[in-house]
């Protein structure tokens, strides 16, 4: 594994994803998110740098992904999954989930992730 590629687009793709989901959870659809509780942004910076060196980590060392197009494409496909893992725990306990916000919701993680990818994918070809 190439560890510099890992960490630079870790870094990089974790400040893409902070930046992402402060534009469309904490700016465009903050009414739809918002929840009235203020934010944990220590939490949310290391959750958005977590999923920088996740996506950065299956790049490098089992995909060799190192374009910003293939980047894009499994970003997307790993906001898939994410998303959904992440909405049917979220809504597991809820009796009447809002199909809605959970349908938006992963629009935003499809294409949070897919950007991301991107980046991380074009960083990974540019350092090789």
């Amino acid at each position: 594994m190439n560890v510099k590629n890992f960490i630079i687009g870790g870094i990089v793709g974790g400040i893409a994803d902070f930046l992402l989901g402060w534009l469309f959870y904490g700016t465009l659809f903050a009414d739809s998110f918002g929840g009235g509780h203020p934010a944990n942004m220590p939490f949310i910076a290391l959750g958005c740098m977590t999923f920088g060196f996740f996506v950065s980590f299956i790049f490098n060392q089992w995909a060799q992904i190192s374009t910003a197009a293939t980047g894009a494409k499994a970003g997307a496909v790993i906001g898939l999954f994410l998303g959904l893992f992440g909405n049917f725990f979220m809504n597991s306990m809820n009796l009447t989930p809002d199909y809605k916000l959970i349908a938006l919701d992963m629009v935003i993680m499809i294409f949070k992730a897919g950007v991301v990818g991107s980046i991380i994918g074009f960083i990974h070809g540019k350092m090789k």
